[in-house]
């Protein structure tokens, strides 16, 4: 009697991963609704210099990467992840009817800080989800769809935003109004549709409850070459400001104000498309490589945007970021799973995001103060410096694959 091996079947992404990719276009749609018109919003309508919106969007973006570290550890300590999640979305959901109510640039501060904080609530809690119920050998399969469903909603909701101040004639708060409805969606799609995996990460029957993870003791348990990849990250988000300063400066060069989200939506179109294959190639190739490759567009964006405000330079400009986001973004996020030990993996994507927070509103505080002293294009020849610097760190970095 002849055996056969029974081919082995092939891994596939679970159904929580795509929910949750469902639930962030959703939440993408709402937010980059208001983020793709708020920097203009903030200039034309409330008087905002360059230097205060980079102070706002450092500050809020800033404040969304610090929180996850505190998200994060909170999940693995209670061994939950959906319910952390689902508030973080709520808050979200929440804080948009605040824009279209905004009288002034104290309204707006106060909706970005507590979106953020609702964005650092959800965000390691559901990579640590992602993590938790996807085989390492398709993680990075995994993550690149989470990001790019992500990301078509990255898109989708500067088109959306473009068609109703078109209708509306540039009426911001009535385009604020309608985003309040995918956020919506969003949260009850989490909800009614999620899941917490079968095991606890921590605090099951009979088991004692561990200290809170953000200790020394926990973070000694960190191997190397994760503090890389959180350096690396780092240094990056200096080198990668706020992007309310990509629709200043396509503004700057004749981009008359309707179509201001064309900005977001030319590079999402490029993150989304190539997010999840280069997700997929991450787990055919050497980590390392494929990130210093992705670093290479983001200098090139830079001396582009730097070099000219005309159309054409700035559209080459937002085609490389949206490149180099695809490249790294979900890779870096499959670096710090396979780096990290199951039962810390939310402290760990907690922590990468606290230092790439705190680079963020240096970053974006830098860019403000340049392009206002020096002028708009000393801001992205800033950027191109430490883009450049970052490549040095790549050698350093040895990941294990899981």
């Amino acid at each position: 009697m002849l055996v056969t091996d029974t081919p082995a079947k092939p891994l596939r992404i679970p159904a929580t991963v795509w929910i949750l990719g469902l639930v962030s276009m959703l939440m993408d749609i709402s937010s980059e609704m208001i983020h793709s018109l708020l920097p203009i919003f903030m200039v034309t309508v409330l008087g905002a210099s360059a230097t205060t919106v980079g102070v706002i969007e450092g500050i809020a973006e800033s404040t969304a990467l610090i929180v996850k570290v505190f998200s994060g550890a909170l999940s693995d300590y209670i061994g939950k992840r959906k319910w952390l999640t689902v508030f973080g979305y709520a808050l979200g959901a929440a804080t948009k009817p605040l824009f279209a109510l905004a009288p002034g640039i104290g309204w707006v501060f106060t909706a970005r800080f507590l979106d953020r904080i609702g964005k650092g609530i959800r965000g390691a809690p559901r990579d640590a989800l992602i993590a938790d119920v996807t085989p390492a050998a398709i993680r990075g399969a995994a993550f690149g769809l989470r990001q790019s469903l992500d990301t078509v909603g990255a898109f989708s909701g500067p088109l959306l935003a473009i068609g109703l101040m078109l209708l509306w004639q540039n009426d911001f708060r009535a385009v604020f109004w309608v985003a309040v409805v995918p956020g919506t969606l969003a949260v009850a799609m989490l909800v009614f549709g999620i899941r917490e995996p079968a095991h606890a990460i921590a605090g099951e029957a009979g088991v004692a409850k561990k200290p809170f993870p953000i200790s020394r003791a926990a973070l000694s348990q960190m191997p190397r070459a994760y503090w890389w990849v959180v350096a690396v990250g780092a240094m990056l988000t200096l080198a990668r400001f706020s992007e309310a300063f990509l629709i200043l400066r396509a503004q700057e060069g004749g981009l008359q104000i309707a179509l201001t989200p064309l900005v977001l939506v030319l590079m999402n179109v490029v993150y989304a498309s190539a997010s999840y294959p280069l997700g997929a190639l991450a787990d055919r190739m050497r980590h390392s490589t494929l990130l210093a490759l992705g670093i290479v567009p983001l200098i090139i964006a830079d001396a582009l945007l730097g070099h000219s405000a005309q159309p054409g330079w700035v559209a080459a400009g937002l085609v490389c970021w949206g490149l180099h986001m695809a490249a790294t973004q979900g890779l870096l996020a499959a670096m710090i799973a396979d780096c990290a030990p199951a039962d810390l993996r939310g402290t760990a994507f907690g922590v990468f995001n606290l230092g790439s927070g705190l680079s963020m509103l240096v970053a974006s505080v830098i860019a403000g103060v340049v392009w206002d002293r020096f002028g708009a294009a000393s801001t992205f020849h800033v950027g191109l410096v430490f883009a450049s610097l970052s490549l040095l760190l790549i050698p350093a970095i040895r990941v294990p694959r899981g």
